[in-house]
């Protein structure tokens, strides 16, 4: 998982109290696909890479890893600081029924 994260830490998509996923660095609402292995899990994992966008109705994620927020400022620190990854780590998970609404 941590040489996925090095080689696409740009892509990288937090979990919202909304249970969809927002782009870190370029803000932009993001959603697992639903064929995707990810997209079952429960919990869902809080941050994840992505290979590629997948826009249909919605823009999809697809080729998706979870990630540790450790990892980004580790791997890219010119990219992420420090004080980003504390963001990640304090923001509380979605509830149970926030998810079952947007799913």
């Amino acid at each position: 998982r941590k040489a996925i994260t090095s080689g696409y830490f740009y892509h990288t998509a937090l979990l919202q109290r909304s249970g969809n996923y927002r782009t870190l660095k370029k803000p932009q609402t993001v959603y697992l696909h639903p064929q995707g292995a990810l997209a079952k899990q429960q919990p869902p994992p809080r941050l994840v890479v992505y290979f590629e966008l997948v826009r249909t109705s919605k823009d999809f994620m697809r080729t998706v890893s979870e990630t540790e927020s450790e990892w980004l400022v580790e791997i890219a620190p010119h990219l992420y600081k420090p004080s980003d990854v504390e963001a990640v780590d304090t923001k509380k998970m979605p509830n149970a029924k926030a998810q079952a609404k947007s799913a």
